[in-house]
Formats: structure tokens, sequence, C-alpha cells
């Protein structure tokens, strides 16, 4: 839930307590600071930067949204719900960036897992189809559209309409 500047401040302050804690024969006081030292590091193992990175993204502030995912150091240990969204979201600034390799990778990986809803996951299938579409892999397109459909009752109706506008680019390209 904190950037790793405020997370590394907020240990070390626990830890220099935990210190004169020690020194001064607090040993409650000390196992208390301990506790919050580990309560940090775990918090990082499992949520890492995730949820700063996700308010910046949602502001469209998408270089320090990609600058805070980067200081996940393994997002592969982060929770099951965390390492989908992470993912997801690496895929968005991939977009972004145009890197659409990249983004389509992401993306492949955040449909794996599951995320906040049925519209993200579904979002992340077509996200996967449009590009694709982009790259000429027709096949690979409707087998992601044949998924996102499976979720047609769960989804909103812009979904619905980007799914058909897909639907229909798939048209144009398969006959000739």
């Amino acid at each position: 839930m904190f950037a790793n500047r405020t997370r590394l401040f907020i240990g070390t302050i626990f830890l220099l307590s935990l210190i004169i804690l020690i020194k001064l024969r607090l040993y409650e006081f000390a196992a208390v600071a301990l506790v919050m030292v580990l309560l940090l590091a775990w918090d990082y193992v499992r949520q890492g930067t995730l949820v700063v990175a996700a308010r910046c993204f949602h502001h469209k502030d998408y270089g320090k949204a990609e600058r805070l995912l980067m200081e996940i150091f393994k997002p592969e240990w982060l929770s099951k719900s965390r390492r989908g969204y992470y993912e997801f979201l690496m895929g968005g600034v991939c977009l972004q960036r145009q890197d659409f390799e990249e983004a389509e990778k992401h993306y492949e990986v955040a449909a794996q897992y599951p995320l906040r809803s049925v519209n993200d996951h579904v979002a992340a299938l077509v996200h996967v189809a449009n590009i694709s579409i982009r790259q000429r892999n027709y096949e690979k397109a409707e087998a992601y559209l044949l998924l996102s459909e499976k979720h047609e009752e769960q989804i909103n109706a812009k979904m619905k309409d980007v799914i058909s506008r897909l639907h229909q680019e798939l048209k144009k390209h398969k006959t000739p």
C-alpha cells in the first residue's frame, strides 16, 4: 500500500525504535516494533507498490505508474489477486508506450489470474484479441474473443460494444 520510499522510512523508524527499546529493556514494546517491521516486509512481498501504481494509472500518470510497478522486486511473489492486477496494469502501461508485444504478454498472463471484476478479466481478453488483430494473427484473436463471450451476461454494455466491433473487424479480414 506504500511506495518503497515510504515503506523504507517507516521501517527505519520502527527498526530504530526496536534498537532503542531493547537498550531500554522494554522487550514487550520491542516485540511490537519487530512485528511492525515484519508486517511492512510482508506487505511489500505480497502487495508491492501496486495500490499506489494503480492510483497513478487511473489518473493517467503512466510514467509514474510504470516506475512504481518496476519497483516490485519479484512480481511472482505477489498474492494471486495482486499478480493478475499487476499484469493488467503493466499491459496497460505497455499499451500506452505502444509496445504491443509486451502488452500482449502481460494481458495474457493477467487473464490467467483472478482480477477485480469480470469486466477486467474480459478487458484483458479483449486487449489480447485487439493486439492480435493488429498483428494479423486472426485465429488467436478469434479464440480470445470466444473466451470473452463466455462472460457476456456479466459484462457492461461498453465492453459488449467493443467485442462486437472486434468481431466486425475480424469479419473484414477473414472474408476475401
